[in-house]
């Protein structure tokens, strides 16, 4: 993919390269705080600064008008732009951006919310700021981002079908016996417009030392929401180059403006070497609300599974099915028997259709489970641990020593 830098003022930068056809605008400006913005790298050898400084807000405003009318002939008729502000302005740019793009190209008020740790003040505490999603036609390019479901989502409300009943109200779809119809593994929930982005860690390897920074992790969202691999994506204000890096880790191609000769050396130099941060709160939030055992679920490390916890009998649903049927699980605990394990999840599929049961076994008992294991969509599996266990448990028997 192909990136580009530039150095100067975005109105004369897009007339001098004739810059045009774009697909995605994504603009972080500054927010008209009154301040003086600067902020030293981590090894305090550089300090990145520039002036929010306004005589009125009127200047603000036409500063603001003047760009983001220019920025809305450059986009495609399937173009988007993501305006990035905070309460400072927020009300004044929505103005703006109703007034350039019209109101009926507004398309979403996204809130970036992100926890922070401050001192106490008189007031509550700033956690969110605000990223306006306008296109500039009706014909814009948008694409679905699906999340894991809630942990506290209902299995049911996964698996089966929904329609519209005589109300027009919605409710789950049944066959002519009254059998609720299961409608097969699904996306996830698509994305709503409040989004959970932790805020960089002042010792992540992705931060640079520049003020404002953001996290690739957003940027990568909005990039995958409204362009496609190969799309062209424009920032007027690059700071320190995220979003350009963010859209060359995702297929695009970029161009990035800025007025500060320190602030493109940073961009070209993160852009020669893309790094990217990976959030553990990203990674493994969910398990904030796991009541599910988490010994239990470190049998299903290596596979992909969405986890059900309102179901006593069911452990996960596998995101991959077997013969187009759904594969459920269930990790036998340490106090239950196998047959134990086993009819609990026959119990807790009996109206799920028709589907493969697996049971991972992780402890001996003396039970006989044939009849349970006639099945034939029942697999019972033994886990690695205690594989591992009789392996051990047999040389002890065995009496085998080194060299025997």
């Amino acid at each position: 993919m192909s990136w580009k830098v530039i150095k100067g003022d975005c109105l004369e930068a897009i007339k001098e390269n004739k810059i045009a056809n774009i697909d995605l605008i994504y603009l972080d400006p500054p927010f008209g705080t009154q301040k003086e913005h600067t902020l030293l790298t981590r090894d305090g050898k550089s300090r990145f600064s520039y002036s929010d400084i306004w005589s009125s807000k009127d200047e603000y405003f036409w500063f603001i008008h003047e760009r983001v009318t220019v920025f809305r002939e450059l986009l495609k008729e399937t173009g988007s732009l993501f305006f990035h502000c905070d309460t400072t302005s927020s009300h004044i740019i929505r103005l703006i951006l109703d007034d350039v793009f019209g109101s009926n190209n507004f398309r979403s008020e996204i809130i970036w919310y992100y926890k922070r740790w401050t001192n106490s003040q008189k007031g509550l505490i700033p956690a969110h700021q605000t990223i306006f999603f306008y296109s500039k036609t009706n014909d814009f390019k948008f694409n679905s981002i699906y999340s894991d479901y809630s942990e506290t989502t209902n299995v049911e409300q996964i698996l089966q079908k929904r329609e519209r009943d005589a109300r027009g109200k919605s409710v789950y779809a049944v066959d002519e016996e009254g059998e609720y119809i299961i409608n097969g593994t699904k996306k996830g929930v698509a994305i709503n417009d409040v989004w959970e982005i932790p805020y960089l860690n002042p010792k992540a390897k992705e931060r640079v030392g520049y003020p404002t920074q953001k996290p690739i992790t957003l940027l990568e969202r909005i990039i995958n929401l409204a362009s496609d691999p190969g799309d062209l994506i424009f920032d007027p204000f690059c700071g320190s180059g995220t979003t350009l890096v963010a859209a060359s880790l995702c297929g695009r191609n970029s161009i990035g403006v800025d007025l500060s000769e320190e602030a493109c050396e940073l961009s070209t130099k993160r852009l020669n070497d893309p790094f990217k941060s990976h959030s553990l709160v990203m990674n493994l939030g969910r398990e904030k609300y796991l009541h599910k055992d988490a010994e239990a679920l470190s049998h299903l490390s290596n596979v992909e599974y969405t986890v059900v916890a309102r179901n006593k009998g069911i452990d996960a649903l596998l995101k991959e099915e077997i013969n187009g049927h759904l594969v459920f699980v269930r990790v036998q605990r340490e106090n239950e028997t196998i047959s134990e394990a086993i009819s609990a999840i026959i119990k807790a599929t009996e109206k799920k259709g028709a589907c493969y049961m697996v049971v991972i076994k992780t402890n001996s008992n003396n039970e006989m489970f044939d009849k349970l294991h006639s099945h034939t969509n029942l697999i019972v599996i033994p886990s690695f641990s205690y594989q591992f266990k009789l392996c051990i448990e047999t040389q002890s028997l065995n009496g085998r020593g080194l060299g025997g």
